[in-house]
């Protein structure tokens, strides 16, 4: 950057910056609430002007406002929104849930063998090539089980606002949810290879019957919120208040997978799933969980883009460039191998692979406490751990674009929304 463009962005970041320390000094919450209505102003300026997708503007606004760029926000402004923010994630992730179809998986078993193959070889070849550039063998198997999740929710987020429709999109949404719950059982048995090292033979058997308990809970707790939310629904019968009872129970069930200690993403998916099956027809989602899951959705991509971090870049690039590059060749071949069995064309193919690549730290986030998720993983290598985080979040700002474009302009799945562009709606 030249002096006076260097110049002009610290003239810029102090202008901005004076009325954000006095709102933050205020209230913490009112600097963040400042940020998400600039989103939206900026979100949809891109998106009528430019045919941007709204969530991108979302996290652009984010990310200019994080520690990374103008440093207006920083992580501990956001802990008081982290409730909001959690439910965020949950309505989006139950959302997902009432779109699956396993019977699906079922039908078509090389669709299963992708969902399985996508992941494997994603998390197979980073976890490789960290290795190969000299990361230590656990830190690479924790960043090798990240990478092989794609962010359900960009993908749900993405599919709200574009609208799609065809095999694409509902491969899409069903091997994000597959590929997230891989991920999260590979973290939680992490320390079989992180901190364990080479463990007895009794610690192996009790991480394994760990995750055993954390898939039968979470499937169980699951299929009984989805019956609640039937049996609800019958007592009320107004379809008015279903958005209602689905946030109430969202808020539920994380709360009861997070004190038990099971996985609240596998939860809410098997809960949104058993309510979809058990209801029909009769389970009306609204668009984002009606309007209050709208708003949460903006604040939740402001949250992602201020999360941002690209501290280190320029020393850790090539394992960053390598994480991204390995992930996007894993997945792609899986893809290929599997396209025509599974009954894709090769233009459907290409377009999956590309809507596959938003990464995500959800995996993490759905087990932390708080937002400093490296505490979660402790004793993993400090500079491979930073190197995923970069490359997280060069995959999460772009997310919405890696999502929508292909399904646009290559695999054609989505509605023509020039109208609507028009009529700035």
């Amino acid at each position: 950057m030249t002096p006076l463009a260097q110049q002009v962005a610290d003239w810029f970041a102090e202008l901005l910056r004076g009325p954000m320390t006095a709102l933050r000094g205020a209230d913490p919450v009112l600097g963040l609430a400042l940020v998400v209505l600039l989103a939206l102003i900026v979100a949809n300026t891109l998106h009528r002007h430019l045919r941007l997708p709204r969530l991108f503007g979302y996290l652009l606004v984010g990310m200019v406002a994080s520690s990374a760029m103008f440093d207006l926000l920083n992580r501990a402004d956001l802990d008081p929104w982290k409730p909001l923010i959690d439910l965020g994630v949950a309505a989006l992730v139950f959302e997902l849930g009432t779109r699956l179809r396993p019977r699906w998986l079922i039908d078509n078993p090389w669709l299963t063998a992708s969902c399985v193959l996508e992941a494997a070889l994603a998390a197979l070849a980073v976890g490789g090539v960290l290795a190969a550039l000299g990361a230590p063998a656990a830190s690479a198997s924790v960043a090798a089980a990240v990478a092989a999740a794609t962010s359900p929710v960009i993908t749900m987020a993405a599919v709200l606002e574009g609208r799609p429709r065809g095999q694409v999109a509902e491969r899409l949404l069903t091997m994000s949810a597959f590929n997230s719950v891989l991920a999260i059982l590979g973290i939680k048995l992490w320390p079989l290879w992180g901190q364990l090292g080479v463990a007895p033979g009794h610690d192996l058997w009790a991480l394994l019957a760990s995750a055993a308990v954390v898939i039968l809970g979470s499937l169980l707790l699951g299929l009984a919120g989805g019956w609640v939310l039937d049996r609800t629904s019958r007592l009320d019968g107004q379809a008015t208040t279903m958005p209602v009872t689905q946030i109430a129970l969202v808020i539920l069930i994380a709360l009861l997978a997070v004190a038990l200690g099971l996985s609240p993403l596998m939860t809410l998916l098997v809960a949104g799933v058993t309510a979809r099956t058990r209801m029909g027809h009769r389970l009306t989602v609204e668009p984002h969980l009606g309007s209050a899951g709208a708003a949460l959705t903006v604040l939740l991509f402001v949250s992602f883009g201020v999360l941002s971090t690209l501290s280190e870049l320029a020393s850790l690039w090539p394992w960053v460039l390598a994480i991204i590059v390995a992930r996007l060749v894993g997945k792609g071949v899986a893809i290929a191998a599997t396209a025509r069995p599974s009954g894709l064309s090769w233009r459907q193919a290409i377009a999956l692979t590309l809507t596959l690549q938003p990464m995500s730290s959800l995996a993490v986030l759905l087990v932390a406490d708080s937002f400093s998720w490296r505490g979660q993983l402790a004793g993993a290598d400090a500079s491979v751990m930073q190197a995923l985080l970069i490359a997280t979040t060069l995959m999460q700002l772009t997310g919405p674009l890696w999502a929508l474009w292909p399904l646009q302009r290559i695999a054609h799945e989505c509605p023509d929304d020039d109208r609507s562009t028009r009529n700035g709606t």
